[in-house]
């Protein structure tokens, strides 16, 4: 039906190749009288560029001549031209899409045409890359073409201080990772001064290997936290009765969601363990998010695959890359559950600063762009989340790799001798192989087994990224054998060495199929790059977590009937399909999944946006008298509408709203009953708006009016600081427990919409409250200071804590003490009863 479609319309992707040839062309037409400019007069084209922007001229108009400077500054700065294709991929980047590339066609120097263009705007422009070592290695290297041009370049990198990013930020063009920035721009919003903001207005984002940090990374939101108080005795009782749990009969386990429930029977034992009648009654809610964590942590995290343990710490294994995530824990009590799990000593959790999604954070930006080896394979989510469309770029030279079909075992003992018994075979015709892995746990199984047959080979261990990087690029030497996770050494080429493309090229080994087609293909990609040979394979078992989660058992139970034996392969077409369509199944499942994320973090973003918007105005503006004033008279309205909505006068409680502004707003006795009476309650609120007008006056005169603008904006920002993170906390614990809304037949993501927004107004009229009483009520000292509402010492990055403190297992909760769980009850007739 497809083939039917593009025989009568044509392949769109080709059509938009063929629009972009047509610049292409005008490009290439520019390039002897471009040639033959001396150094100066190219370096002056950037000035003319500017000058021509000034006097109405658009980027578009000026990418033909803009292109043509930087290819001719690149041939003489780095001795490289940029081919046809990679002209196409810039004019991609520049209309704010997705240039798919090819692994070796080059993406890095693609990037220099469309940042130079943009940068003429003067407006800055963001290159993210994945890790801090590209960052630092594409700078250095391209920007040697940017400051050839007189533009500046700027590197920002983690742990750098406010005036150097500062700096980063304020050049042409700046390097960095998408947590930095992302960092970056909520530590902005947590400022006290303007003068100590680093970024300027999001404006135009280049990012490379795209899908990584969209599509891998979209489900992890970048957390700034802070040290909490929470009792960690509780971790240690949920651990120790589950652990008691059989499973099947007191929990279920769904392995394709990778989710764990309680049983009836279950339920009923956490009742009688814990002392309490109803497990999912309202109070016990901090007690069953603990039993389900501790329940996680025991059946679905698995060490050495999800997570390791070294020094006595859990430490993290990225489940796209293979990598260890020092400095990262999981949220949601989970990690403090796995090392309750683990017997070493749980962390106190942290507390929620600030938080913001990678899709909500570089949607902010006014033109965003990015490239990838793969990306049409996700293009639906591309498209739908951020608007950017996918154009598939074709390769400079014919691609020249073969794919041969996948081969299924038994067992996984026997595809690792298979997959050992090729790499000797291969070894000793000196044909490089690379070996790609989906955890650490098999690279260090296949490491050992290659130990044995005497194979001298190189294993990546997912944790030095400049080491990684040398390693990677020599593994297509004659004889080379690597194994890595298979991702790892992203954005650096494998260049063939010599007599290599004699023996075929590179030979990639896939070890097991990712749940993801897309992680697949750029394992593939690594090999055959700007035209070399090169072949790939997967080795594949019906234990692979994959075939496990989709029908295996039917293989199984054929491969039995017909005797095959474990080391016995079987190459079907019909297998490769079954396995690309639970990938495709899986793919729609972990799109739906971020697409919730988004959904409910869409939530949070509106407010966010609100609120950082408010905040900036404070910290802008040198007098924001009007802003607090703004406040005050929300919070009388409130007052008034509260007691004086009946309809007849007589009823209303003039006395509590006297009461009420006396003891808020102004001095005691000011106002009486009296002065209210007869009006009605839009005149009261005139009156009584008028009244703390004249005392605000008076304060200002009094204390000074330097001064008090000093203290208005101490007091807004304490007020708004303190109250958004407890918000921030707030949602995330009704998000945790809103899906149980669903068993009433409402819909969760509506119900949290809802309550988000009435919580929203809640805080807003806390804020408006606090400003209020402070600014009317509180002596002002004449050194007015702003502090931050949480320890700077404390703060942290990542979401996890900043200072880590082990809570030892000594008393931590005395035995007649309120237990922590929030059952009202004390910790021995409790969660005690058990300790």
């Amino acid at each position: 039906m497809l083939g039917l479609v593009k025989k009568i319309f044509g392949d769109t992707n080709e059509r938009e190749v063929k629009r972009l040839m047509k610049t292409v062309d005008i490009i290439n037409s520019l390039e002897p009288e471009f040639a033959a400019l001396t150094d100066e007069q190219l370096k002056g084209k950037t000035a003319e560029f500017k000058a021509r922007l000034e006097k109405g001229e658009t980027l578009d108009e000026l990418l033909p001549e803009a292109f043509a400077t930087v290819r001719e500054a690149s041939k003489r700065v780095l001795g490289m031209r940029h081919f046809d294709v990679q002209l196409i991929g810039g004019i991609a980047l520049h209309e704010g899409k997705i240039a798919e590339m090819k692994t070796g066609e080059g993406k890095t120097l693609v990037g220099t045409l469309p940042v130079y263009l943009n940068a003429l705007l003067g407006q800055g422009v963001h290159v993210v890359t994945v890790n801090d070592y590209l960052a630092q290695r594409d700078s250095q290297q391209m920007g040697q073409i940017y400051e050839f041009l007189g533009m500046t370049v700027g590197l920002n990198l983690n742990g750098m201080e406010a005036d150097d990013k500062q700096a980063a930020y304020a050049c042409d063009i700046t390097y960095g990772t998408n947590n930095e920035f992302g960092f970056d721009y909520l530590r902005d919003n947590m400022v006290l001064y303007k003068e100590q903001m680093v970024q300027r207005p999001l404006y135009y984002c280049v990012i490379d290997e795209v899908d990584s940090i969209l599509i891998d990374e979209a489900r992890t939101p970048l957390i700034i936290s802070g040290q909490a108080q929470k009792s960690t005795e509780l971790y240690y009782a949920a651990d120790r009765f589950v652990k008691r749990l059989e499973p099947e009969e007191d929990y279920t386990v769904d392995i394709k969601v990778k989710s764990v429930a309680l049983t009836e029977k279950g339920v009923a034992k956490a009742e009688r363990a814990f002392g309490i009648n109803n497990l999912y009654d309202h109070a016990n809610v901090t007690l069953n998010h603990h039993i389900v964590q501790a329940l996680k942590a025991n059946v679905i995290m698995r060490r050495d695959v999800d997570y390791v343990v070294t020094d006595d710490e859990v430490v993290i294994v990225d489940e796209f890359t293979g990598r260890l995530m020092a400095g990262r824990r999981y949220s949601d009590g989970l990690h403090q559950a796995i090392e309750a799990k683990e017997g070493i000593e749980v962390q106190n959790e942290s507390m929620t600063l600030a938080t913001i999604t990678f899709q909500n954070y570089f949607r902010m930006y006014r033109k965003l762009a990015g490239m990838t080896g793969t990306a049409k394979t996700e293009e639906e989510e591309f498209k739908k989340i951020y608007g950017l469309e996918v154009i598939q770029v074709p390769t400079n030279r014919p691609n020249q790799r073969i794919d041969l079909p996948d081969v299924v075992y038994k067992s996984v003992d026997g595809k690792f001798k298979a997959v050992v018994d090729e790499i000797v075979k291969r070894h000793q015709n000196n044909q490089p192989v690379l070996v790609g892995t989906i955890s650490i746990e098999n690279s260090e199984r296949l490491s050992e087994m290659l130990k044995r047959k005497g194979i001298k080979h190189k294993v990546l261990n997912a944790k030095y990224h400049a080491e990684e990087a040398e390693i990677i690029s020599r593994a297509g030497e004659p004889g080379a054998v690597t194994i890595a996770t298979n991702m790892a050494g992203r954005g650096t080429d494998i260049i063939l060495g010599e007599g290599v493309s004699e023996l075929g090229g590179l030979h990639i080994i896939g070890t097991e199929r990712h749940e993801s087609r897309r992680i697949d293909n750029q394992l593939r990609g690594r090999a055959g790059r700007q035209g070399d040979p090169g072949s790939t394979q997967f080795y594949l078992s019906l234990g692979d977590e994959l075939m496990k989660r989709f029908g295996a058992d039917n293989v199984l139970a054929m491969m039995e009937r017909l005797g095959f034996e474990e080391d016995q392969p079987i190459e079907s077409k019909m297998i490769t399909r079954a396995i690309e369509s639970a990938q495709k199944r899986v793919e729609g499942n972990n799109f739906d999944m971020r697409k919730v994320v988004l959904q409910y973090d869409d939530v949070m973003n509106q407010q966010r946006e609100i609120i950082y918007k408010q905040r900036r105005e404070v910290l802008e503006s040198d007098n924001i008298k009007q802003i607090v004033l703004d406040m005050i008279r929300p919070v009388i309205e409130r007052v008034v509408e509260a007691h004086c909505s009946d309809d007849i006068p007589e009823n209303w409680e003039l006395e509590e709203v006297a009461e009420y502004m006396n003891s808020k707003l102004l001095e005691e006795g000011s106002i009486s009953k009296e002065d209210l009476w007869g009006k009605e309650p839009s005149e009261i609120v005139d009156y009584l708006f008028e009244r703390v007008l004249e005392k605000y006056t008076e304060r200002e005169g009094t204390i000074g009016d330097e001064l008090v603008r000093e203290f208005e904006k101490v007091v807004v920002l304490r007020a708004v600081d303190s109250k958004w993170m407890d918000h921030i906390d707030a949602m995330d614990q009704l998000r945790q427990g809103i899906h149980l809304r669903a068993y009433g037949g409402t819909d969760p993501l509506r119900e949290y919409q809802f309550e988000g927004y009435e919580m929203f107004h809640q805080m807003i009229a806390s804020i408006q409250e606090e400003v209020a009483t402070y600014i009317m009520k509180a002596r002002v000292e004449s050194n007015q200071k702003r502090e931050a509402v949480v320890d700077e010492n404390k703060i942290s990055t990542s979401g996890e804590p900043a200072v880590k403190r082990p809570v030892q297992r000594g008393d931590q909760i005395g035995r007649n003490d309120l237990c922590p769980c929030g059952s009202g009850k004390k910790y021995k007739h409790c969660h005690g009863q058990n300790a």
